[in-house]
């Protein structure tokens, strides 16, 4: 861990949980619909059509996307970081980085995605 955790990251979690949700992000955009980048997942969470909201943690400066979890919270619109932008950049078919993603429609990751959201609602103390 180079960086001490940045303010907006409320939990932890497990790297394999990260491997998991870039998976879910991957194949919701081969079969279902996502936004990317802070502007677009801004739209689709305030339009109440984001359904999963994937943060990176490595997102200079961290103002960009520091309110999104409130945001997420609000909403009650489901949340959970992954540690490299460009990772998640990858996942959802950029050649650069994504600060953050929004699943508009799963797709074929709809299981997947309710049990990621599952085991980071149990993370958080969340009553799912």
């Amino acid at each position: 861990m180079p960086n001490p955790k940045p303010s907006y990251v409320t939990f932890d979690v497990p790297e394999e949980l990260m491997r998991a949700t870039l998976e879910v992000v991957r194949l919701a955009r081969e079969t279902g619909k996502i936004r990317k980048g802070v502007n677009e997942v801004i739209k689709s969470i305030e339009r109440g059509q984001a359904k999963f909201v994937v943060i990176a943690t490595d997102v200079d400066p961290p103002e960009i996307v520091a309110f999104l979890p409130i945001l997420c919270d609000e909403r009650k619109i489901p949340y959970t970081f992954v540690s490299s932008k460009r990772e998640l950049g990858e996942a959802s078919g950029l050649q650069v980085g994504a600060s953050s993603v929004s699943i508009i429609e799963p797709g074929d990751a709809k299981d997947f995605m309710d049990e990621v959201i599952k085991k980071i609602n149990e993370i958080r103390g969340v009553k799912g």
